[in-house]
């Protein structure tokens, strides 16, 4: 999470406090905490930038709670801004933790590079750590403090009756009963949470691990797990679910012998997994197609290492800053084939950009580009807007057209079929002189072009919605107030710190 100057100093001097009366060096805490003295240093005098995970931390080496996470923070936007220079898209959210899932079928060490600092992060990290789980961050560097790569222990026996049921309800938790199931054959799992969209269905996951022999009950609060025996099968996924097709991937996994699955979507998340289960040894057959065969293979015990991918969604969301600022904005490693639909979306809106040339990444499987977004004259586009399961556009994609519809002379059609309420969030934009007319529950038409203005909003409990409040709120003339950015903080790391390196004035301020 952003913090300001002020509040790095005050948190540096009361961590500086809390050493000297523990009898601590810095040199000392800096070993405890596997980063340098100087780095400690840094935080102390509030010149290094903190995540809440290293917060945390700190706090439980300390023994005493630095900073209260039930805090409400504010962004406080100054808009009209013209935003300059480039942004590198981060590590995806969406394959960092189903990956942190999928780490669980190994019982030997996984080592996880390029996991991003956010909220839903830090929850599945709970989740693993209340099992029983040894979850740490390596420093990959001398110079920071901030680490991307994280070493998973698994312990002999989980502990699942201190499973952290909070934590689990507020994530799309249940995404680890594909690994749990090679670790009991009777236990419980709470209903999971996540983005406030709708009814959360885990009809793929139920049906799917049925086919392996895996009873699923639903309870009032929980759900009640039980199998026999596990075998490998052939099988149609229930519907084209990134995490249901996650769940099979990882429960075949570790059953002997080739399970099938039709009907997955080739997404990047599932994608990553694959790569991931290949670092365990499980061969996996059709990755990047509908048809996957899953070798699996029976007590996993490696020691892997894997690199997380670029973040699509994260891609999108500066480029519809930029597009929407009126704005030159590079926006590099966007992992160009899970975006491509967009590109050509937004061509057809009028939008000017420029390319590079494929290159790949850390994982040597993505394809990486480079986009500049320049000053355009958009247009409504014809047709409707809507998202596909991969390769149609990205369902966390759609709504970043939202704002862009606003500038876009003539009416724009967002039909948000897969979701009863996300739809309803995008009128929200009226608040700063938008045009959005709700039609139902999943379509809304957008008129533009609108000039846009200054408004105060609080975050709706959801991660993309509130994301195109905010990119609304930098082209908004004034100054604007996005209240209780948790939702935000869930997906994005130190959103308003780098939007400020590219010239927009984002505050962030303790929410009353």
């Amino acid at each position: 999470m952003a913090k300001t100057k002020l509040d790095q100093a005050k948190i540096g001097t009361f961590i500086k406090n809390l050493r000297e009366e523990r009898g601590l060096t810095q040199a000392e805490l800096a070993e405890a905490l596997e980063t340098s003295q100087s780095a400690v240093a840094r935080m102390e005098s509030g010149d290094q930038n903190m995540t809440i995970a290293h917060i945390a931390k700190i706090s439980d080496l300390l023994g005493r709670q630095i900073l209260s996470l039930s805090t409400s923070i504010d962004f406080e936007v100054t808009g009209g801004r013209e935003l300059k220079g480039s942004v590198r898209t981060n590590y995806s959210k969406n394959g960092a933790i189903t990956m942190l899932c999928a780490s669980l079928v190994n019982r030997g060490k996984t080592i996880l590079h390029g996991i991003p600092h956010i909220e839903e992060v830090n929850r599945y990290i709970e989740i693993m750590e209340s099992l029983g789980v040894s979850v740490r961050w390596i420093n990959d560097t001398e110079n920071s403090a901030v680490s991307t790569t994280l070493e998973i222990i698994p312990p002999a026996k989980l502990a699942f009756e201190k499973m952290n049921h909070e934590a689990a309800r507020r994530t799309r938790s249940f995404t680890f009963v594909g690994a749990l199931i090679h670790w009991s054959k009777s236990f419980s799992f709470p209903h999971s949470g996540g983005c406030k969209m709708g009814e959360r269905t885990i009809a793929a996951h139920k049906y799917g691990l049925g086919k392996f022999g895996v009873s699923i009950k639903t309870l009032s609060d929980s759900y009640s797990i039980k199998y026999t025996k596990l075998k490998p099968a052939e099988f149609v996924l229930y519907e084209s679910s990134d995490t249901g097709a996650i769940s099979m991937i990882i429960a075949a996994a570790g059953i002997p012998g080739p399970t099938t699955i039709r009907f997955a979507p080739p997404n990047y998340q599932v994608q990553d997994v694959c790569f991931l289960m290949e670092k365990m040894g499980v061969k996996i057959d059709g990755i990047g197609t509908t048809t996957l065969i899953v070798h699996g293979r029976e007590n996993i015990n490696e020691t892997v290492e894997h690199w997380n991918s670029e973040d699509p969604i994260e891609s999108m969301f500066f480029l519809s800053a930029g597009i929407v600022t009126k704005s030159t904005l590079t926006v590099t490693h966007c992992p160009i084939e899970f975006i491509e639909l967009e590109i050509e979306k937004l061509r057809q809106m009028g939008v000017k950009f420029s390319m590079s040339k494929s290159y790949r990444s850390d994982n040597g499987r993505t394809l990486l580009r480079d986009i500049t977004v320049k000053p355009s004259k958009l247009i409504a586009p014809l047709e409707k807007l809507h998202a596909q399961p991969f390769p149609g556009m990205q369902n966390d994609n759609l709504p970043f057209f939202v704002p862009i519809a606003t500038q876009a002379k003539g009416t724009t059609l967002i039909h948000d079929w897969t979701w009863e309420n996300r739809a309803i969030y995008f009128t929200e934009l009226n608040k700063l002189g938008a045009n959005v007319r709700l039609v139902d529950p999943h379509r809304a038409f957008i008129e533009g072009p609108t000039k846009l203005k200054a408004a105060q909003i609080v975050c709706p409990p959801a991660l993309r919605p509130s994301a195109v409040i905010l990119i609304a709120m930098l082209a908004a003339e004034g100054t604007s107030v996005l209240r209780n950015v948790y939702s935000i903080t869930r997906g994005y790391e130190e959103i308003a710190e780098r939007l400020n390196a590219l010239g927009a004035k984002v505050r962030v301020v303790k929410g009353v």
